[in-house]
């Protein structure tokens, strides 16, 4: 189980947050004890990733009470040969288009057709890609991790669900899967992101075999530049090569320069890490030629809007980091940080620590600081965490090793490690 869709979907329709919904559990808990509960948001996320699959029974009660509804129904997996007590006896399971409500409704999404018929048709899929515009616009904003992950798995299972609301075409068939694979895709992002590389190798499969019945080589192509970075954060270097080449070598990229020109910045950013230095300048240059003949009015899917020339300045300084031309990766860092639309925090979070990463590998460790400094969180805000807390980590060992005990050093790590405490 890679997660709980069911139960991420109900909290995100009640806007609760998952350490707001620990608290109100625990007065729950002590209504019924005469005790408060002791529950924190580690237990709701580890309900939410499924690895807590059966709560104990008080807890059961509770999220019973507090949702309305059966253990099961929130998406939680009894431990096999064990049969509820009388007093837990689920509610009576509804017909197919009143059963998955409970989660589809969560997920902002009707249970059936919206034209009221027992045929499902482009206006249902319709809807689902905008929610899955709306997704994407939510990850660039800086809202990956668990809940756009469950977000994104309550959608994908409704894209599959309404196969079986009634008749479909073909085509609309087709579009379902593609739906299904992309927003299986965004999960898969969102726990790479997150540097949870079990759950995202379980999304992969699942996304690149919904691709494959949609018979679409863009999402296989787009999966494939995921399955890349999963491999590489996992330092299996050929296996990361070898998606970046298939990805490279997707019939979407014969076909769309734009494509190609993302697909071959993916593929240089591996051969640098890998010590194919020629091979890497080689492939970059062909993906800012490919960006050069691109036709940027042309109408692309939502998950393609980040690739822009900001983004491909920002994918060749890091090929530029790796080939050890710092100072050639910062000037295109400052491109990229300078022309980076608004919207897009999360990459500009991540592009101004490679900034700092490049200023210290030249030795200027004052500036790296003034430049990574504004990331640390405030007062009773979160650190960064997932890919971007585990670059600022690798900052912070590099800065203590350029220029241990100098003043600015030492008052940003005591800076860095409060902020690591809160994690």
């Amino acid at each position: 189980m890679t997660g709980n869709p069911h139960l991420a979907a109900r909290l995100e329709k009640t806007g609760l947050t998952q350490a707001d919904l620990a608290d109100r559990l625990n007065k729950r808990i002590g209504t019924l004890t005469g005790q408060p509960g002791r529950l924190t948001d580690r237990h709701v996320r580890n309900w939410l990733t499924g690895k807590t699959r059966w709560p104990q029974r008080r807890q059961r009660v509770v999220l019973e009470e507090e949702f309305g509804t059966t253990a099961e129904e929130l998406g939680f997996v009894p431990p096999a040969g064990r049969e509820r007590a009388p007093s837990e006896d689920p509610v009576r399971r509804r017909t197919f288009t009143n059963a998955t409500a409970s989660l589809t409704a969560a997920a902002f999404l009707p249970a059936v057709p919206s034209n009221g018929s027992t045929r499902v048709g482009m206006s249902d899929a319709d809807r689902l890609e905008r929610n899955f515009a709306d997704l994407v616009q939510a990850d660039n904003q800086g809202g990956a991790g668990i809940r756009l992950e469950t977000r994104a798995l309550a959608h994908a299972q409704h894209a599959l669900d309404l196969q079986a609301v009634g008749q479909a075409s073909a085509r609309v068939r087709r579009r379902l899967y593609y739906l299904a694979a992309a927003f299986t895709g965004t999960a898969l992002w969102a726990a790479v992101e997150a540097q949870e590389p079990e759950r995202a190798q379980g999304h992969l499969n699942k996304a690149m075999r919904l691709a494959g019945m949609a018979g679409s080589s863009e999402m296989q192509m787009r999966l494939w530049g995921h399955a890349a970075l999963l491999s590489f954060q996992q330092q299996q270097m050929h296996d990361a090569l070898a998606a970046a080449e298939a990805g490279r070598r997707s019939s979407v990229c014969r076909q769309d320069a734009l494509f190609r020109s993302l697909a071959s910045a993916r593929l240089a950013g591996i051969l640098s890490a890998v010590g194919e230095d020629a091979a890497a300048l080689r492939t970059l240059a062909h993906a800012e030629k490919a960006y050069e003949r691109a036709d940027h009015g042309e109408q692309r899917p939502a998950w393609m809007s980040f690739f822009d020339c900001a983004e491909l300045d920002g994918l060749g300084a890091l090929v530029m980091a790796r080939l050890g031309r710092h100072a050639e990766s910062e000037a295109r860092l400052h491109r990229t940080l300078t022309s980076l639309r608004p919207e897009f925090r999360r990459n500009r979070t991540y592009y101004t620590i490679h900034l700092a990463l490049a200023q210290l590998a030249q030795g200027e460790a004052d500036q790296a600081v003034a430049t990574v400094l504004p990331l640390l969180p405030e007062k009773g805000e979160a650190p960064l965490a997932g890919r971007n807390g585990k670059l600022l980590r690798q900052f912070d060992r590099g800065l203590g090793q350029l220029a241990p005990g100098a003043g600015f050093v030492i008052e940003w790590q005591n800076r860095f490690a409060e902020g690591e405490k809160k994690l």
